[in-house]
């Protein structure tokens, strides 16, 4: 474990998610886990950039990076023409806000980082030479690690004394044990690939695996969890007492349940049809599965209130692609239960986990011989608190439980520099 000497007041971390052209931000005071800002630059490199900065604190909304207008929110328009001048508008706003990335304060900048393969099981304190490995991985990531990577590059340039920290989606997957890791091909040719099942969303199932436990009342490496974090993009994890024993995401994000825009699990020979029998490129064929499948493919939207509203209308498309998206949860739900031999709940988080009412309820629906049960009065209220949404009494807890990536980002960040600050739950 590194250490950090600085200041016992510098209780602050500045989180980065950086994507191609975006950049999201949160500044958390790990003294009680406080938003002090949140925002994001978007459309980085384009003619007209814009830049929204929000003070939860002062009536912002930290859920979706803020909004132009009113209390606590500001919004700047502009040409920001790299990553570079991107964080250096963030840094100003900070600054205006006497919360600057010069305050002794700051601890450290922690960072999203999606792909770790194998060589990173917890978070890095970033050098050159976790530089370069995060690099040598951007062939299993190359929609994400070279852009994670101009994060890192721009804010070690703009704060190069600072401790900067990089925190993986795929840490908290390295647990898993080979026979759930390994797909059944050619060892050579896997091991020559780096091919084996990464899983991705890890800061997300960490933290609401811990958060599940600590809502039933017992210490993480006494419960076992599925959880089920359902989004745009969506997975699910078998969680052995703290530990991930198998996750449904694989090599890329693309495995695993039906979501907004991918198929999820697919015949592989479905892509040599494609390409002898349609005439499909590699390139056609990905952008088919990863952009053009999901929800959005099989009825055309891929936002969860749009699809139910369309089915109260009697639309079949809609139910279809509703009932696949559900028949595709359960499937995963009845394997994780054999996976974990016991399950003490589940926990349904991420955007349409958390707000889907009607998700919840059918993809428990009929699992009662799994222990599971819904109460729909505890399932229909809407909460931003972690909460058991099954009867009394149910074997398995069925269990809400909002996921904040940040604040575990933030968490590890803190953790990683100095075990001698002080700690937050």
């Amino acid at each position: 474990m590194s250490s950090y000497d600085a200041a016992d007041t510098a209780t602050r971390v500045l989180v980065l998610n950086s994507g191609s052209s975006s950049l999201k931000y949160q500044l958390l005071d790990m003294r009680d886990g406080a938003r002090l800002a949140v925002g994001m630059v978007e459309r980085i490199g384009e003619k007209t950039s814009r830049l929204v900065h929000t003070l939860p604190e002062s009536g912002g909304d930290s859920s979706d990076g803020g909004s132009s207008g009113g209390e606590g929110g500001r919004e700047r328009t502009g040409r920001f023409a790299d990553h570079a001048k991107a964080l250096e508008a963030v840094a100003d706003e900070l600054a205006h806000d006497g919360i600057g990335l010069d305050s002794p304060e700051l601890a450290a900048i922690g960072h999203r980082v999606v792909h770790g393969g194998l060589r990173f099981s917890e978070p890095a304190l970033i050098d050159d030479g976790v530089l370069a490995e995060i690099e040598r991985l951007v062939p299993l990531a190359p929609l994400h690690n070279p852009a994670n990577l101009l994060g890192i590059r721009t804010a070690r340039a703009l704060r190069p004394d600072l401790p900067q920290v990089a925190v993986f989606d795929t840490a908290f997957h390295t647990t898993m044990p080979e026979y759930a890791a390994r797909y059944a091909i050619d060892t050579a040719t896997a091991d020559a690939h780096r091919i084996r099942r990464y899983g991705f969303h890890g800061t997300s199932h960490a933290y609401v695996s811990r958060r599940t436990a600590e809502l039933l009342g017992k210490d993480p490496s006494e419960v076992n969890v599925i959880v089920l974090h359902l989004g745009n993009g969506a997975s699910a994890s078998a969680v052995a007492g703290g530990r991930c024993v198998d996750t449904s995401m694989g090599l890329t994000p693309l495995e695993g349940l039906v979501m907004g825009t991918r198929s999820g699990d697919i015949d592989p020979a479905v892509t040599f049809h494609l390409r002898r029998v349609a005439g499909m490129s590699v390139d056609e064929i990905d952008e088919l599965l990863n952009k053009k499948s999901g929800l959005v493919g099989l009825c055309g939207d891929n936002d969860m209130r749009e699809i139910r509203r369309r089915i109260d209308e009697g639309d079949e498309r809609a139910r279809l692609a509703f009932g696949i998206y559900i028949h595709r949860l359960k499937k995963y739900i009845g394997a994780y239960s054999a996976v974990l031999g016991r399950v003490d709940a589940v926990a349904f988080t991420a955007g349409v986990g958390e707000n889907a009412a009607e998700v919840r309820e059918a993809a428990v629906a009929g699992l009662e011989a799994l222990g599971l049960a819904m109460d729909a009065k505890r399932n229909a209220v809407r909460s931003g608190e972690p909460r058991i949404v099954s009867p009394d009494g149910a074997r398995t807890v069925v269990a809400v439980v909002p996921t904040d990536e940040e604040l575990e980002i933030a968490r590890q960040t803190f953790a990683l520099i100095g075990e001698d600050r002080p700690a937050i739950a």
